[in-house]
């Protein structure tokens, strides 16, 4: 048999899967890791457990055969997070994660400087601390010896490309969230790189996912268990390998994602703006097409919360929802707030924060944790309405990531949305995408088509019931009354 490896590198966790050539995701583990968050706004994370995390996890999948299997392996991650690379190839400090807001000043400055409407013209983002350029200009200014020594600021997966091969590669789905590349033109937005202080020799490739970036190392490859004959081919954001893994390629598609983050996928066919820039804009991991990516900073992210700081319990999310199915539509009465990391869509703010609201004596942990899971069906609906606005109607949607292994949370986003609602069959869509990546790179497939009708098949379907909504219309309008309340 041969086989190709998909390794997704998350928010708090990194996953890694290995899928045969005919498509099927065969052996998978994943690994959690924590933030550090030592000053309010900040998100840090040493860069050295991604790539721990990364080779204990690879060891375990691939400890049962012969690694010379693995054709070739790919790698997504998520956005923004930003790690410094000095000369001699090793971490100047900690990676400043995506959720991470210290940039604030400078995300204004940069505002102020270029204008808003220019920003997001150039770049399909609405101008904020999370993205990598603030996040660059706040070390230049409080850190100006680590800015000075740094040879290449790289995101999370060309870290990871970079431990395994040497080079310094991106993505142009990966890299548009730096702030500065340009949407259009898929350049480098020269004048937003020199307002930063980059050099060009800073700046990664850019290439195509799919594009093979070199075999490994032979000290990567000792590290991952791995032969050193494996290709090592470029990934996307995870958000896009999910997409592609799930078979949203093609205008019309749309796919939610409720992990750590709540992210939305929408592809169309050329460059989608909103008029008051509450939705990015970036390049579809395919070539020729784009997406709308409504997203928020935390979801799946604030149960995982709930479960370590709050009720320090050690059950699996499954047990959790057990829970929560026993309350019913409304969570009587209890309103859950997910932002704990600040709100974008479809409100860009980055002050708000989490909250329960409503709390009584007769309320229990089942009550948190249904409150939470309907938290965030209220956000997607409310993101999905903002779609629509834009003239990108949703008829129905397929749902992934840690989310869609929920039946209680998927039929609760039915009756939320009042549309059918289907997962895949296998939600963890960004693997499979990264296996059609790391197929095309070694020549499994002949087309990105051919690779995705072998990977992406349909799952359970549920249909809206109409007996439930008059009660999660009127949970919902208290869940917008009180984010207005408190952040309006």
């Amino acid at each position: 048999m041969s086989y190709l490896l998909g390794i997704d590198v998350g928010t708090s966790s990194v996953k890694v899967g290995l899928v045969s050539t005919e498509g099927k995701l065969t052996r998978m583990t994943s690994r959690e890791y924590a933030l550090a968050t030592p000053h309010p706004h900040w998100c840090e994370i040493d860069p050295q457990v991604y790539w721990d995390c990364i080779c204990s996890a690879v060891q375990e999948v691939v400890a049962h055969g012969d690694p010379a299997e693995v054709l070739a392996l790919s790698v997504s991650s998520q956005g923004e997070t930003v790690i410094a690379i000095g000369a001699d190839g090793r971490p100047l400090g900690n990676a400043l994660v995506w959720l991470d807001n210290r940039a604030g000043q400078e995300a204004e400055e940069i505002a102020e400087r270029f204008g808003r409407e220019a920003f997001y013209q150039r770049t399909g983002l609405e101008c904020g601390p999370g993205w990598t350029g603030p996040k660059l200009v706040w070390l230049r200014r409080h850190e100006p010896e680590l800015f000075a020594q740094t040879a290449s600021f790289l995101n999370v997966m060309d870290y990871v490309l970079f431990r395994m091969t040497g080079e310094t590669v991106t993505e142009p789905s990966l890299c548009q969230s730096t702030g500065y590349k340009e949407l259009s033109t898929h350049a480098w937005w020269d004048e937003m790189v020199d307002y930063i202080g980059l050099k060009a020799s800073q700046l990664p490739r850019v290439a195509a996912a799919g594009e093979i970036v070199g075999h490994l190392l032979p000290e990567a490859a000792a590290e991952l268990g791995l032969s050193g004959e494996t290709q090592v081919v470029v990934g996307a954001m995870d958000q896009l390998a999910g997409a592609v893994g799930a078979g949203n390629v093609v205008p019309g598609s749309v796919t939610e994602t409720t992990g750590s983050a709540l992210a939305i996928v929408a592809t169309v066919d050329d460059i989608v703006l909103d008029p008051a820039r509450r939705v990015p804009c970036v390049p579809h991991a395919l070539r020729g097409r784009y997406v709308l990516l409504p997203y928020a900073p935390t979801a799946g992210m604030m149960l995982k919360w709930l479960r370590d700081q709050v009720l320090q319990d050690d059950v699996g999310y499954d047990a959790l929802t057990t829970r929560a199915a026993a309350v019913s539509p409304g969570s009587e009465g209890l309103v859950a707030l997910p932002h704990l990391a600040g709100s974008v869509c479809p409100d860009n703010n980055p002050a708000a924060r989490a909250a329960f609201v409503g709390l009584s004596l007769n309320h229990t942990q089942a009550h948190l944790v249904r409150a939470i899971l309907e938290s965030v069906a209220f956000l997607l609906a409310d993101n999905l309405d903002l779609l629509g606005e834009l003239g990108v109607p949703v008829a129905d949607l397929r749902c992934m990531g840690g989310g869609a292994k929920s039946d209680l949370w998927l039929q609760m986003k039915a009756d939320v949305l009042h549309l059918p609602v289907e997962c895949v069959a296998e939600p963890e869509t960004a693997l499979l995408g990264d296996a059609v990546f790391a197929g095309l790179g070694a020549g499994v497939w002949p087309s990105a088509e051919a690779a995705i009708r072998q990977v992406a098949s349909s799952g359970r379907r549920f249909e809206p019931d109409p007996t439930r909504a008059d009660a999660y219309r009127e949970a919902r309008r208290r869940y917008r009354d009180v984010y207005a309340r408190l952040y309006g």
